[in-house]
């Protein structure tokens, strides 16, 4: 199980962590008679830094977004073999999007009195890289903020659309619900940030607002 530590694969820049998209992107719409799946170092090397921004902003911390972003690439490993041709990217961002509502509701339901015995062995490297403390710093604290307070749905489907860039119909397939809701949800997801940040700050209450609005336009 070494090839599934990721302590340094998070690390790569924002840029390089999509060196070979055009590459990946090619093998995505290659003829399915001609089509590989990507090994295991392809993957981590082209996707792990889009995988952990995306699990940052889900979970709102640097612990969580690591243990998330394990969990994902486990997943990934364990069905690589099983992935037929289609979107790569999209197929990553439902299995991370899942994996955060399933234990969203999970922690609901479950106290956790502690971590499990190899803890510390799995969650290595806790030390952010420069790429990743760069990246963090650049987004507003009372944004993340204001996106931890939403309901793990809304937060979902307001990050998948408004950080991610996905469209309202590749939320809906990312998330498996139809596309009414997709809207509902970010419709009030946003209503929620924007009354949390006029709160948090409000000399910006106004750009918040004009953004916001646009956003919704």
């Amino acid at each position: 199980m070494a090839a599934l530590t990721l302590k340094g694969a998070v690390g790569v820049g924002p840029r390089q962590g999509f060196g070979n998209a055009a590459a990946g992107r090619a093998r995505d719409n290659a003829p399915e008679a001609e089509w590989a799946p990507p090994s295991w170092d392809e993957v981590v090397r082209e996707h792990s830094a889009r995988v952990y921004r995306l699990a940052y902003r889900l979970t709102g911390n640097q612990h969580d977004a690591e243990d998330l972003t394990q969990e994902v690439f486990v997943r990934v490993f364990r069905s690589l073999s099983n992935y037929t041709p289609g979107t790569f990217e999209g197929w990553l961002h439902r299995i991370t999007t899942n994996l955060f509502l399933d234990g969203a509701r999970r922690k609901q339901r479950i106290r956790f009195e502690g971590l499990a015995d190899d803890a510390a062995e799995r969650l290595q490297g806790r030390e952010p890289t420069p790429a990743q403390a760069f990246d963090d710093r650049n987004f507003d604290a009372d944004v993340q903020a204001a996106l931890d307070a939403l309901a793990p749905e809304y937060r979902a489907a307001v990050v998948l659309c408004d950080i991610e860039g996905l469209s309202y119909e590749e939320i809906s397939a990312t998330l498996g619900v139809k596309l009414g809701t997709v809207r509902s949800r970010i419709h009030r997801g946003r209503a929620q940030l924007r009354a949390a940040l006029e709160h948090r700050a409000p000399r910006r209450a106004g750009a918040i607002g004009r953004d916001s609005a646009a956003v919704d336009a």
